[in-house]
């Protein structure tokens, strides 16, 4: 991109970002608009007190009101999507007819109901072909009225949960992080419009409370121009507001369950026709927090508070306020495996025990978010908001530093470490939408600011990892008790065993970016179009630009009730944030490198912004009257493909850059709306995820030079099927998920067969992974913590390799493993959740009880989300749990 690009980039964000200030007004927007209208008899007098309402039977949105005494009507906070509206009154025929809002500018209707003696019901939705979106992206559309009755698998992260059901083409793994079509957490979030593209999982950052969300869109094809930076998944949140409720609605809830795991909140909206406000708080506590390395949780306390406040106001006509607030805190252990109990492991300075491994967490995030809105009139709307979000994560070590467990650093030495680590993003954002005859044009700006510090100490408190004769390459380490050659010299300044100290690293750096973007959705008989381009400038430790033109096609064959589409998408694909500075500049500190290679340290440039070209294509189809199924195909192509890695085994995790992957796969969805009480959705995807080397940024921890390799973001197959069932209203009702996964790449390559597995794993990871042989006898022989499997233990093959396998990871047949073609994986397995509730126990009609009992994994599988990740470790699937919830509502 040329230099004088990026001026007229940097000049028109700024000439937007003027006017918008200079405007004297304030609105609200983001991924929902209104629909309003009046209602009118063939005299065109006003119609008071008839029912309007309007629904989307794929996504479950359901909402109704009464027109005023000026027949006039209005929802406001409706999603983007297709809906139908239904128009009764006595005296008069219904009326009905389709409505599809794709823009933050309003839909004004004008409807003209006819007399009884004429009447004709016009039932649109009765039509497959209404069923379909004619829309170039491929999207998930979720509302509360259907994910409200999901069983979730994690409550800590419940945000998580919900997208990995729900989603086509996610994969599932530990502590609420989710890999979206083969890439590792590439995810953004888009909250009412603001933008938050870092992680998300519950080890990173607090996560938006469920309660909050009035409706999800998950996009996971081709990704409009408005959209960059994190693009694999992108979920826009639509949350819930109080405008419209001229009378407090809200409820109270409670739950307890296995583990010692309890939930208390309240969610109250209340407001009027120009103002609303909506407020939720919710706590958890858990015996349970994260997903341990153990199938029974060891130290693996934790609680979290949320705190969520949207504020609406009508200024006039034209102009509207929307403010969102947020607050969460959450303060958790980091579980213990069983080698890192300490048992019998003394203090090198006192000799006393050094006590139990007691490290913990401690994250809080607020958010802060005001939008102002301004109508120009019926066909443009001006947007603009700021937004403040701030993640403050502190890890601490146990009391006494040489209780920090076993393996913290390669080789199986021990260390500790603690980190205070800020990310802080600021922005602002303006757009103006404009849609008139079949233009739906959208032009806007975004300019955000990230402010990072990484604060971490670590010591080494194995006294074997400096050698008193010599190092890992035979150079003498001491003479006359002097260290004299490297790492020896970099690593006894930080050797807590000889009197060092703390080596300390202190990192700061801001990030600023600025997009720019426009896009236009045409709609011409039976084609759709998708049409933009986007610019990004990415100023941090290093500095890039790229010009994105997107495209796609959709084309509509009303006969058979088809969809076809197409779409190509450019991005530039933007590195993580978390911990970037210490990958970036801490790979050229001898210490870190010495730590992690010894003399065999290499420094890897910082890492870059990379690009991406993608390409999807799909078909949506209508079965019938009551079954949707849409299926896209996906090929990615990424230069500096982005993973994640990890200081040792501490909870220090870094982004790295590997030369290029290639991503391709297939995701699909089946919807069945809801007839008869009965409503289902299954959710599949496949992926492949190929990545080359040299890895050529970030931190020198993971080297790997050759043939290209799967990621731990590849697997063969997944899906969720979701049932429930609720034959009426007034009657309780139950809902059901069953989960496979075909199982993950276990990323360890010390694990190409059984035999190796013998050779490489201690006790505790032949337990976990389930190490099973059969010996001479033909007896069966299973790993445990106090058996051990050994070569003496098994059968001997002819060719000297001992039989066996595993239970929870799969093991190529002997001679077949190939790091690209052929891996060792994680072993396939179903989960089944089932919940079952009554929404009004004693059938009132204000005040309402609920109870649900809920249980996750009914089946109480043992299985494994990964083993040795290099990102993540080991961690085990949630087992059996119960869940009872009471609430009361008003």
């Amino acid at each position: 991109m040329t230099t004088s690009f990026q001026w007229r980039l940097v000049a028109i964000a700024v000439g937007s970002l003027f006017l918008a200030t200079c405007i004297s007004h304030a609105q609200s927007s983001g991924n929902a608009t209104s629909v309003n209208g009046t209602i009118l008899d063939p005299s065109g007098a006003v119609i008071p007190a008839a029912n309007v309402e309007i629904h989307n039977p794929v996504s479950g949105f359901d909402r109704s009101v009464t027109t005023d005494a000026s027949g006039q009507f209005n929802f406001p906070n409706v999603p983007f999507n297709p809906y139908h509206l239904t128009v009764t009154a006595p005296g008069f025929s219904s009326y009905s007819q389709d409505v599809e809002p794709r823009s933050s500018v309003p839909v004004s209707l004008k409807i003209t109901l006819q007399v009884a003696s004429a009447d004709t019901v016009v039932n649109v939705n009765e039509e497959a072909g209404n069923l379909i979106e004619n829309d170039p992206t491929f999207h998930t559309d979720v509302d509360k009225n259907l994910f409200d009755k999901v069983p979730l698998e994690s409550q800590s992260s419940s945000l998580s949960s919900l997208v990995t059901l729900t989603t086509p083409g996610v994969v599932a793994d530990s502590n609420g992080l989710f890999h979206g079509l083969g890439d590792h957490a590439d995810n953004s979030f888009s909250y009412d419009g603001q933008p938050i593209t870092d992680q998300q999982s519950k080890v990173f950052s607090n996560q938006i409370p469920p309660e909050s969300i009035q409706s999800m869109e998950v996009i996971s094809g081709a990704v409009p121009a408005e959209f960059g930076d994190k693009t694999s998944v992108i979920v826009k949140v639509t949350t819930r507001s109080g405008q419209g409720f001229t009378s407090p609605h809200g409820s109270v809830k409670s739950s307890y369950g296995s583990f010692g795991t309890s939930t208390a909140g309240f969610d109250l909206a209340y407001g009027g026709p120009k103002w609303g406000n909506f407020i939720a708080a919710s706590g958890l506590n858990s015996g349970r927090f994260l997903d341990p390395p153990e199938l029974h949780a060891l130290h693996d306390k934790g609680n979290e508070e949320n705190l969520f406040d949207r504020v609406d106001f009508q200024l006039t006509s034209s102009d509207s306020i929307h403010v969102n607030l947020g607050y969460s805190r959450s303060w958790f252990q980091t579980p213990n495996s069983y080698d890192n109990l300490n048992t019998g492991i003394l203090d090198p300075i006192t000799g006393g025990p050094v006590g139990l491994t007691d490290q913990r967490s401690q994250i809080n995030t607020y958010n802060i978010a005001p939008v102002w809105t301004h109508l120009f009139n019926s066909t443009t709307l001006f947007t603009l908001g700021a937004f403040v979000r701030h993640d403050d994560y502190n890890y601490y070590p146990s009391a006494n530093v040489f209780a920090d467990g076993t393996g913290l650093i390669p080789g199986g030495s021990s260390a500790t470490v603690n980190q205070n680590r800020t990310l802080a993003n600021a922005g602002l954002r303006s757009d103006i939408s404009y849609v008139k005859g079949i233009h739906n044009l959208k032009a806007g700006v975004t300019f955000e600011h990230t402010f990072l510090r990484e604060n971490f100490n670590f010591g080494i408190t194995d006294p074997a990892l400096v050698p008193s004769s010599a190092d890992a390459n035979g150079n003498p380490c001491f003479v006359a008790g002097v260290a004299l050659a490297a790492p020896c010299t970099l690593l006894l300044p930080i050797d807590l065993t000889r009197g060092g100290n703390l080596f300390a690293f202190h990192g700061r750096t801001d990030i600023k970016q600025i997009a720019l973007y426009v896009q236009d959705a045409i709609t011409k008989g039976a084609w759709a179009f998708n049409i933009g381009v986007r610019g990004d400038l990415y100023r941090g430790i290093v500095r890039d630009s790229q010009l994105e033109p997107r495209l796609g096609v959709a084309y509509n064959i009303k006969k058979t009730s088809s969809v076809i589409r197409i779409d190509y998408s450019r991005i530039q694909a933007t590195p993580y944030n978390e911990n970037l500075i210490l990958s970036s500049v801490g790979s050229q500190n001898p210490t870190i490198n010495a730590v992690f290679n010894g003399a065999n340290s290499q420094a890897f440039a910082p890492i870059r912004p990379g690009f991406r070209n993608q390409f999807n294509a799909g078909l949506q189809q209508a079965i019938g009257r009551f079954l949707v199924i849409d299926v896209d195909l996906f090929w990615k192509y990424t230069h500096n493909g982005y993973d994640f890695s990890i200081f040792g085994s501490t909870p220090i995790t870094f982004p790295i850059a590997w030369h290029n992957s290639k991503l391709n796969g297939v995701s699909a969805r089946i919807n069945m709306p809801e007839h008869h009480g009965l409503s289902a959705f299954i959710v599949l995807g496949h992926t492949n995820a190929r990545y080359f080397p040299p890895q050529i940024g970030g931190l020198g921890a993971t080297i790997q030079t050759g043939q290209p390799f799967r990621i731990d973001h590849d697997q063969k197959f997944q899906q969720t099927t979701h049932l429930q069932y609720q034959p009426k209203k007034t009657l309780p009702w139950v809902a059901m998920n069953w989960r496979y996964d075909s199982g993950l790449v276990a990323s360890n390559t010390n694990l190409d067969n059984f035999a190796d597995a013998l050779g490489f794993l201690d006790a505790d990871q032949q337990t976990a992974v389930g190490l099973f042989c059969v010996d001479s006898s033909g007896t069966k022989h299973t790993a445990s913590l106090n058996n051990p499997l050994t070569s003496t233990t098994c059968n001997v093959l002819a060719n000297g390799l001992p039989t066996g396998s595993a239970t929870r990871i799969t093991f190529p047949k002997l001679g077949t493993f190939d790091v690209d073609h052929n891996p060792t994986r994680i072993a396939p397995r179903h989960l089944f959740d089932a919940a079952i509730g009554d929404d009004n126990l004693f059938h009132s009609d204000h005040y309402q009880w609920s109870l649900r009992f809920t249980v996750v994994n009914l089946t109480n599988k043992a299985a494994l989300y990964n083993f040795l990740s290099t990102f993540s470790g080991t961690h085990f699937v949630t087992p059996r749990t119960y869940t009872a919830e009471l609430g009361f509502h008003f």
